[in-house]
């Protein structure tokens, strides 16, 4: 986990997100192929709007950190909700810059150690949470279709032959696939645990370092199998059952930023419309196996949202609000709040060093 949080490695992913992204919006721009339009456009947008949306951004963190609050409680006597929030947004902040969300989960996990959450209630509560998750895309996927994803998508795309309702349905099918699996790991823990043992043995056979801390992993494993057991529970199902409600929330912003974007350059669309494709856009982006779906992320919005709302000459500042409430905005706070951390360790580093007794720094030359 240290290695995924690695500050020299966040900041690759930062680069890599930001380079992209750039190409990715170079596209746009040329798919717009009106730049006077643009900054005509640009000084027409309605700020009010744009405010609506960096609230919206927000949601990453107390939406998420309301679901894993909920989730820590069942298995934690009394969790931060300050520190829940605090982890909901940056382990958000940890997936945009790293493929296909990869470091959403350590970071998530760090930020719950860093407030006295142990490290098996951490994982647990994470492991919930994406449950939930995908629980909710499982749910609210047959609901969009009943509300009309099937007469609103079909009728739009074209994409190697496929319409955006078959996309849909593809993607809604490969959740509803993980979900599965993911509950089954709640109803038969023992399974997982079986095989979490079976990886860690094969681990200390190939690293020193893993052999070293070999039992006190095994002794990890056996606490989160016991709390996954505690989930198998009727109280349990019930926190699941919450989570699972408040990952709307804590999807917010990826599901309303289209609409919010829309309202910003000016244009009026069928709210339930552009929510369907919103989710459709979504549930494409998991997949993507670049930092935070950089550049795919501009290309496919542009591509989906100009095929059914938007003149090519907006399609450029929709991305660009669109992308802001997405994950800029997170992003941004994200770099501050790590910044604060790595100040802090390094700081207490340093303290550490000045503290030292000098006959000791002596002894160790």
């Amino acid at each position: 986990m240290a290695s995924v949080l690695a500050p020299r490695l966040l900041l690759r992913g930062f680069l890599l997100f930001v380079g992209i992204s750039i190409l990715g919006y170079a596209g746009v721009l040329l798919y717009g192929n009106n730049l006077p339009a643009f900054v005509v456009a640009l000084g027409r947008v309605r700020w009010i709007w744009v405010l609506v949306g960096a609230g919206l951004a927000s949601m990453d963190w107390i939406g998420g950190g309301l679901r894993n609050w909920v989730l820590a409680r069942h298995v934690h006597p009394d969790p931060p909700i300050g520190g829940m929030i605090l982890s909901g947004g940056m382990g958000a902040w940890a997936g945009y810059l790293t493929p296909l969300n990869s470091g959403s989960g350590p970071m998530t996990i760090y930020a719950m150690r860093r407030v006295g959450v142990s490290l098996p209630v951490a994982l647990t509560t994470t492991l919930m949470a994406a449950i939930a998750t995908v629980l909710f895309f499982v749910i609210a996927g047959p609901l969009a279709i009943v509300l009309g994803a099937g007469r609103s998508l079909g009728s739009h795309g074209d994409v190697l032959g496929l319409t955006l309702y078959d996309l849909f349905l593809g993607s809604l099918g490969v959740f509803t696939v993980i979900g599965v699996v993911l509950v089954v790991v709640i109803v038969f823990p023992g399974l997982a645990r079986g095989w979490l043992h079976a990886l860690a043995e094969r681990l200390s056979r190939r690293s020193r370092r893993i052999a070293e801390r070999i039992e006190g992993l095994r002794r990890g494993i056996d606490e989160a199998h016991e709390h996954v057991l505690a989930f198998n529970s009727p109280r349990g199902w019930l926190a699941l059952l919450w989570a699972t409600l408040l990952s709307g929330p804590s999807h917010a912003n990826k599901l309303l930023a289209g609409y919010v974007a829309l309202r910003a350059v000016g244009i009026q669309a069928r709210f339930v419309d552009v929510l369907l494709v919103q989710t459709l856009i979504t549930f494409l982006l998991y997949f993507a196996p670049t930092p935070g779906a950089s550049g795919i992320a501009e290309l496919l919005s542009s591509a989906v949202m100009s095929s059914v709302y938007i003149p090519k000459a907006l399609t450029p500042l929709y991305t660009l609000i669109w992308r802001s409430i997405l994950s800029y905005f997170t992003l941004a706070f994200g770099f501050v709040v790590f910044s604060r951390w790595l100040r802090t360790r390094l700081k207490g580093r340093d303290e550490l060093q000045d503290d030292e007794p000098d006959g000791a720094v002596e002894g160790a030359g």
